[in-house]
């Protein structure tokens, strides 16, 4: 099982990490906005069981938001 970090107030929310789950498990928030006034990507909630730490996520992120630690 792995972990995501998220540096959620550096995300412009471009979706691209979203995109790039093989498993479904980013989604752009709705309800939160970071401080530079974008919906940043985030967890589906009860998701963390399910990632399997392929870091597709934090290679196609541009600003490198995403860790993933296995």
């Amino acid at each position: 099982m792995a972990k995501l970090t998220f540096k959620t107030d550096s995300c412009k929310g471009c979706g691209l990490c979203v995109d790039a789950c093989p498993k479904d498990l980013l989604e752009i928030a709705k309800d939160k906005i970071n401080r530079k006034g974008h919906h940043p990507a985030q967890l589906k909630e009860g998701a963390d069981a399910s990632c399997v730490g392929c870091a597709s996520c934090a290679i196609m992120c541009p600003d490198c938001i995403i860790t993933v630690e296995r």
